[in-house]
């Protein structure tokens, strides 16, 4: 059973692409599939006994959950009851092509232990998304990158279409919580080597999407709960109080400067700039990223170098967001400083975290 594949297919409303689903699969994964498990939220529309009425033909399984809704918790159930030494999760709604399987197995056959459908890898794509959509789904998984560090070099990590090894989450309790159960496999799993898939998202032919604002709650909720267990928020917390310490360093400096020194205000405050950069790096170099500091005093100079480097880049950002946001949509300036305040800290942490203390 080790090489044989229980796919889980979480349902709610999706009479309409059972039977080409059912197909589908069959067809892609000829002696591979050991059963196509459906997880029904107890479909009004009957749903799960469609999907039974084909279980005479193809190796499909039926759950139906009276009592319990979510798509996480359907694939974990689904995980729970599944027989085969690979498990796997694709949607109903043909979003996923099932043609895409076979590729997915090949990548557990070359030693993956994970298998991820992804759209953005070379050959992937989001299909006919319009740009807001496409938009929303860059900034969720720019979100996950940040707040996630550990699984940042997946470039799908909101994949709903997936593979992996059953031993990927032995011993792993899985809760079920928020919308996509693949982040807590990446996060919580034990694994070695994880491969992404090329694949086309497809447009939906029947029945409603299931996404909607409850959804993205429960996901801005999932990976903020996920990273404060894995302490990324912590860092991040870490870092805006050093950034906030920063202007404590600059605002002191200037005043000795001109107050002690009587140095011309002029002269006077590129040296608290400096004094409080250096400050601020120092501390993020000690405190913030103390995980990845190195004694090598050319990884230091290194370090500076790119952490003054991304200072410039974060005050164009703000100035660009400020005037952007005050000349182009009237906004109040202070509201609009703000906006650029924000903007550049979390590109500068972003920058920070994945370049200078990489």
């Amino acid at each position: 059973m080790e090489s044989k594949l229980s796919l889980i297919v979480p349902t709610y409303n999706e009479a309409a692409n059972v039977e080409a689903l059912v197909s589908r699969i069959s067809q892609s994964t000829g002696g591979r599939l050991l059963e196509i498990l459906f997880v029904d939220d107890d479909s009004p529309d009957g749903t799960a006994s469609l999907a039974e009425s084909f279980s005479d033909r193809y190796p499909v399984r039926v759950i139906v959950r009276k009592e319990k809704r979510g798509l996480a918790s359907a694939v974990i159930d689904g995980i729970k009851e599944a027989r085969a030494g690979i498990v796997g999760a694709i949607n109903a709604d043909l979003q996923h092509p099932p043609e895409a399987i076979p590729a997915l197995l090949h990548a557990l056959d070359d030693g993956a232990d994970i298998a991820i459908g992804s759209r953005y890898i070379p050959g992937g794509s989001c299909g006919d998304w319009t740009l807001t959509r496409r938009i929303i789904s860059r900034v969720a998984t720019v979100l996950v990158h940040i707040l996630l560090p550990s699984i940042r070099r997946v470039k799908d990590p909101m994949s709903g279409f997936y593979l992996f090894r059953r031993q990927v989450i032995e011993n792993v309790s899985l809760n079920g919580t928020g919308f996509k159960i693949l982040l807590e496999v990446l996060l919580n799993g034990i694994y070695r080597q994880v491969a992404e898939v090329p694949y086309t998202f497809n447009t939906r032919r029947f029945g409603r999407s299931k996404l909607g604002l409850r959804q993205s709650f429960e996901y801005l909720l999932q990976i903020i709960k996920y990273s404060a267990q894995k302490g990324e928020f912590l860092t991040f917390f870490k870092f805006s109080l050093v950034g906030a310490s920063g202007v404590f360093v600059n605002m002191a400096v200037l005043w000795l400067l001109t107050h002690y020194c009587n140095v011309f205000y002029m002269f006077a405050a590129p040296i608290a700039i400096a004094t409080a950069s250096f400050s601020n790096f120092v501390l993020n170099d000690r405190v913030t990223f103390f995980d990845r500091r190195s004694s090598s005093p050319k990884i230091f100079f290194q370090r500076l170098f790119k952490f003054n480097l991304v200072g410039v880049i974060g005050a164009g950002i703000n100035m660009s967001v400020l005037y952007l946001l005050t000349a182009g949509l009237n906004m109040h300036l202070m509201l609009s400083n703000l906006a650029g305040i924000g903007s550049a800290t979390l590109l500068r942490y972003l920058l920070h975290a994945f370049w200078t203390w990489r």
